[in-house]
């Protein structure tokens, strides 16, 4: 089969939706039954730089609005990847708030697995995706998920990350990342997914590939 470069495809739903599993097990599946080394893009990375904030005013920013994420850099890097072009992606803390002083390289591949929560929001990302996967998960998953990875993973206490959620994730997951799923070419439902619904997923990367 004839192989395109750099086929992007973006993966979609709230915070907590399962986003970073779907892109590993996809990646897994891509190498196992076709031999493709997936490239993998997180939106995260590409948050606004904001060390020259104090800690209190980088409390009150609403880090869950699309206005927070320096979209035009993160376009341009799935650009130049989708031409087969390598990249210097940022990296960013999120215990500081700050993106820190170096980069990742990232190299390009004929499948470039994107994602994030915004990811359908930015109609420019909407556009240079070629594959739009939203992942549709319960609430109630979706905020004990949260609740784990920022308690263990980025060292915050209970009570912020449900103050959080409250005051900006809930309301701009029910005003930008819900209404953003009527973009989506492909839907998946619930916290665990089958493996004919994995399948779906592979065989369209696939056709697209071979079109």
């Amino acid at each position: 089969m004839s192989v395109k470069t750099g086929l992007l495809v973006g993966i979609a739903g709230g915070s907590g939706a399962g986003k970073t599993t779907l892109v590993n097990v996809i990646s897994e599946k891509l190498k196992a039954w076709a031999s493709i080394e997936a490239t993998i893009v997180n939106h995260d990375s590409y948050y606004k730089e904001y060390s020259h904030l104090s800690k209190t005013e980088k409390d009150k920013l609403n880090f869950d609005h699309p206005n927070s994420l320096d979209n035009h850099l993160f376009v341009e890097h799935l650009a130049l990847l989708k031409q087969g072009q390598s990249v210097l992606a940022p990296v960013y803390d999120f215990t500081t708030h700050s993106r820190l002083t170096n980069t990742i390289i990232i190299k390009p591949s004929s499948v470039i697995l994107v994602d994030g929560i915004l990811l359908l929001v930015e109609p420019k990302i909407r556009e240079i995706l070629d594959i739009k996967i939203f992942l549709d998960t319960p609430a109630d998953i979706r905020i004990l998920r949260r609740l784990h990875r920022d308690i263990n993973e980025r060292g915050r206490t209970v009570e912020s990350v449900i103050n959080q959620y409250l005051g900006t994730v809930r309301p701009m997951h029910e005003q930008f990342v819900e209404p953003s799923k009527q973009y989506a070419d492909l839907i998946l439902f619930g916290e665990n997914w089958s493996e004919s619904q994995l399948e779906t997923v592979i065989n369209l990367i696939l056709n697209k590939l071979s079109n």
